[in-house]
């Protein structure tokens, strides 16, 4: 494999992560040029099949003077308005840290003012996972997050987070460090997966215990006005539950247990993808959306470049620069991608929704 700019020499990678597949990658940003905007798994593991007042009266006006005005119809009370329904719906991609182009992003759609701070009101705003890695500010971006949420509930909104994969090996790396698990290709380790794949020193030494706590509580999946809401595009999730609760409860439960190798193994799942791409992409979509509900699913993951083929192929081809316009729909309009590519160059999406096909 290929050794990235900034990286620290061959050995201080356990052996089996040489063999991880890493396919090259174009314009990505930082010291891990060379690494897939995916994610390191072993290869045979990667390839495995995946499976929220009364109306006041008008007084009559009393007229002076000698006559009596005519008479006057009693003056008929509005009728009561019905309550305000929730706000628009919003998504977030994949945002790796860049939080500059995420504010810039939410300024264009009206979500905050030039100062950051929340001016949506009664919006409401998801985001699909992915805060750390790659970017410069990774810690910036989960507490950005943090205090729209705050700001967008005393709107009379919202602002809520899912669960990726990222957050899933941040977490690992903080907690299990260079403590071996099984990858099932040999040894490895959360430390060396978590610089493979864009670790940031920085992210690292600012990361709190109200951080670790945040991302350790976020969902997996929720379905928002028929929009069944993921951050991989993958059916693994299948694996942990036949409903919304159970799966969200299966995967805080496991990261309560704390232990190295079962936390390795839903981080392994959880990077898997392109499950919704090829020949039979639309039956996957399906069984996700028979299970848990909704008409249509909402994901990130994999970068809109890498799925349409602008940026590289999976033997590592180069392609030219990415182009991204807007949310990918695709699997007969079953799923919509909302992974930009921000950290190749590509854009980072914010989409209300619905979303026409």
């Amino acid at each position: 494999m290929t050794q990235g700019a900034g990286q620290g020499p061959e050995t201080e990678r356990t052996a089996t992560l040489r063999d991880f597949r890493v396919p090259a990658y174009v314009h990505e940003t930082g010291p891990y040029a060379d690494v897939h905007p995916g994610d390191v798994v072993p290869p045979h593991e990667a390839d495995l099949p995946d499976g929220y007042t009364p109306t006041e009266r008008d007084l009559p006006v009393i007229q002076r003077g000698d006559t009596l005005p005519p008479p006057v119809e009693p003056a008929t009370a509005p009728a009561p308005q019905p309550e305000a329904g929730p706000g628009p719906l919003f998504v977030v991609g994949d945002v790796h840290g860049y939080i500059e182009e995420l504010l810039s992003a939410l300024r264009e759609k009206g979500l905050v003012d030039e100062d950051g701070q929340w001016c949506a009101g009664t919006a409401r705003l998801w985001f699909l996972g992915d805060f750390t890695d790659r970017g410069p500010d990774g810690i910036g971006v989960i507490d950005l997050v943090m205090r729209l949420s705050a700001e967008a509930a005393a709107a009379g909104g919202y602002c809520k987070a899912l669960m990726g994969n990222h957050e899933l090996l941040l977490l690992g790396a903080k907690r299990f460090g260079d403590t071996p698990v099984n990858s099932g290709a040999g040894t490895a380790t959360f430390q060396a997966a978590w610089l493979l794949n864009g670790g940031q020193k920085t992210d690292m030494d600012r990361l709190q215990d109200h951080h670790l706590q945040w991302m350790a509580r976020l969902d997996a999946v929720e379905e928002v006005d028929g929009h069944l809401l993921l951050h991989s595009d993958t059916t693994a999730y299948l694996d942990y539950g036949d409903s919304i609760e159970a799966v969200n409860d299966t995967v805080r439960d496991a990261l309560t247990r704390n232990d190295a190798d079962e936390v390795w193994d839903l981080f392994r799942k959880f990077t898997k993808r392109f499950s919704f791409r090829d020949e039979g992409g639309a039956d996957a979509v399906r069984s996700l959306l028979d299970t848990y509900g909704g008409s249509r699913v909402v994901h990130g993951h994999s970068p809109i470049p890498y799925l349409l083929g602008q940026v590289g192929s999976e033997d590592g081809e180069e392609r030219g620069e990415p182009h991204v316009e807007g949310p990918h729909v695709y699997a007969d309009g079953l799923a919509i991608a909302m992974d930009g590519g921000v950290t190749m160059a590509g854009k980072l999406l914010v989409q209300q929704l619905p979303l026409s096909a």
